[in-house]
């Protein structure tokens, strides 16, 4: 194989280069050496790969052939290189992200796109949390990060976490909705008797959607909030959603934003992460994240609202 190799880079810089002699330079050996080395190959297995009957040596069929498929395997050797000397640094081969549901993606984009700039050699794959189903997922080793997170983060030693800020959440209604026409404050007595839209996680279906719902009411549970959005607009229910989420459809009038007696408007959201499987990769991720200002502001505002309040 290795002398495949050294013909597939004698060959890619003869055809850049133009020449045996030009060639010799750019490698830093002798123009012999090169052509003993395609002679020998051609030797071996009986193939020509230089046509030398005129004044210069010029490509045959087989010889092209090389050149244009051994660039593609050139590539992927120097790649393999690259990943093997990465991988030797402390770079992972694969980082599983977890979002929480509540977590913005977009935002992510700007962050995904630097990080493939200069560290291609880690995979990277992206799953869905919801609620408590987020830390599930870092527990049970799922995701080697989770982002977004809410509720308190697990006190094991195995893993890390630190506070993004906090997430306001609003109780919204259709303006056709019978809430949207109650009294401020409105009574959580009143609203248990209105069927509540809630996203459940289905590997923790009953702590996913407790905190999100009153003793004995109607609820309609689903997988996500862009969903649970969909569905309070239509008015097939009530219930919370993240302010920036819900902010665009309140000032467009689509939805109603009610004020509830004694009721819980921010909540702690968190990244964490594994101790014990972290490498560079999910380093690079805590630190952008954390240094990251548009991220920053989706839950500082919460902060800010409530000092000024």
């Amino acid at each position: 194989m290795k002398p495949l190799l050294d013909v597939l880079i004698i060959l890619d810089a003869l055809e850049k280069e133009g020449s045996f002699a030009a060639a010799s330079a750019k490698l830093f050996k002798t123009p012999s050496a090169l052509s003993y080395t395609v002679h020998k190959l051609e030797s071996d297995l009986n193939i020509q790969i230089l046509d030398r009957s005129g004044h210069r040596a010029r490509f045959t069929r087989t010889g092209q052939m090389l050149l244009e498929k051994g660039r593609d395997v050139l590539h992927a050797v120097r790649e393999l290189e690259k990943q093997a000397v990465k991988l030797h640094q402390g770079w992972e081969n694969e980082l599983i992200i977890g979002v929480d549901d509540t977590f913005p993606f977009s935002l992510l984009s700007p962050l995904i796109e630097a990080f493939y700039q200069h560290h291609s050699v880690t995979r990277l794959k992206f799953i869905n949390g919801v609620l408590a189903g987020s830390w599930e997922a870092l527990i049970n080793g799922r995701a080697d990060i989770i982002v977004g997170a809410l509720h308190d983060p697990p006190q094991l030693s195995a893993f890390g976490f630190a506070r993004l800020g906090q997430l306001e959440q609003v109780f919204v209604v259709a303006p056709h909705h019978p809430l949207a026409q109650e009294a401020e404050p409105v009574n959580r007595r009143i609203i248990k008797n209105h069927r509540a839209i809630v996203v459940g996680d289905n590997t923790q279906p009953d702590c996913a959607v407790s905190s999100q719902l009153l003793d004995d009411q109607e609820a309609i549970t689903v997988f996500d909030f862009k969903t649970k959005l969909e569905l309070q607009i239509s008015g097939l229910g009530c219930g919370y959603l993240p302010r920036y989420l819900a902010q665009r459809y309140i000032e467009s009038g689509a939805l109603i934003e009610k004020q509830i007696l004694a009721q819980a408007s921010y909540e702690s959201v968190w990244i964490g992460w594994n101790e014990q499987t972290a490498g560079l990769a999910s380093a690079w991720w805590r630190q952008e994240i954390l240094a990251n200002s548009a991220i920053a502001a989706v839950y500082a505002q919460a902060d800010v609202e409530k000092s000024g309040s």
